[in-house]
């Protein structure tokens, strides 16, 4: 990986070229969920191969706090507008005006605080597994944190706790970088804010998630926006799943 600071955060990315001859590169930048990583979100799940492969130039970070990027403590150093604005930071850093941004979870929250705050800067915002929790909700429960902090996987009884501190165990994350993580990044959108989006948006939830939200409910207060449901997967499986692929290809290809 490589690294680069974003107001003094140190910052992994990967930035893949097109694997198609005379492909137009076009990029996309994707932001992986909370407790997760560019390879676990994006590689692992065959994203990058299927991007690259339909003549996409693909940018993917690991978020602050996560991966191989700079680990931090406190709350307020996860906001979702700092987190937002590490990835328009490595936009700048390799001279990319303006991208398509896809999120998952916590990564859909930061790339809709990138659409708010920069817009131009954005050709498409691509919102996975995050619905109308995005204005209704703040995130994951504040009792994911709590999990993080507890002694250990055993002590936990709350399967949403469980499920999250299995994960950032078998994901092999900073669990105090997570906590922090979770209270710093709470921040939601009015209803105000998400209508005034104007670039293309496509709202991508699980028919069994439930930790997003209705995604055809955020949709609707989007002008324009695109609803996909992704049939019988749960908040977890539907990251890499054949249909959310084949909605995100056609959806690009058909944005302006």
């Amino acid at each position: 990986m490589q690294h680069f600071s974003s107001d003094g955060v140190d910052i992994a990315y990967l930035d893949l070229a097109p694997t198609t001859p005379d492909a137009s590169g076009e990029p996309i930048v994707l932001v992986h969920g909370f407790a997760s990583n560019h390879a676990v979100n994006w590689v692992n799940t065959l994203w990058t191969k299927t991007l690259t492969h339909a003549g996409r130039r693909v940018v993917l970070l690991d978020n602050r706090g996560h991966g191989a990027s700079e680990k931090l403590y406190e709350p307020q150093a996860y906001h979702s507008a700092v987190m937002a604005r590490d990835v328009l930071n490595l936009m700048d850093h390799l001279g990319i005006a303006r991208a398509d941004v896809m999120g998952y979870s916590m990564g859909a929250r930061i790339t809709a605080h990138c659409a708010l705050t920069a817009p131009e800067r954005l050709r498409s915002a691509l919102l996975g597994g995050l619905g109308i929790h995005l204005v209704e909700g703040v995130g994951l429960p504040l009792g994911i944190a709590d999990a993080m902090e507890a002694p250990s996987l055993a002590d936990l009884t709350d399967p949403m706790q469980r499920m999250f501190r299995a994960f950032a165990e078998q994901t092999k994350s900073d669990l105090g970088a997570l906590a922090a993580c979770i209270r710093g990044s709470r921040q939601t959108l009015t209803r105000e804010e998400v209508a005034s989006l104007a670039m293309p948006v496509l709202v991508s939830v699980g028919t069994k998630d439930d930790v997003a939200g209705s995604g055809p409910a955020l949709a609707a207060l989007i002008p324009g926006a695109q609803a996909l449901d992704i049939p019988g997967r749960d908040h977890n499986l539907a990251v890499g799943d054949k249909t959310h692929k084949a909605g995100v290809l056609a959806f690009l290809e058909g944005r302006p």
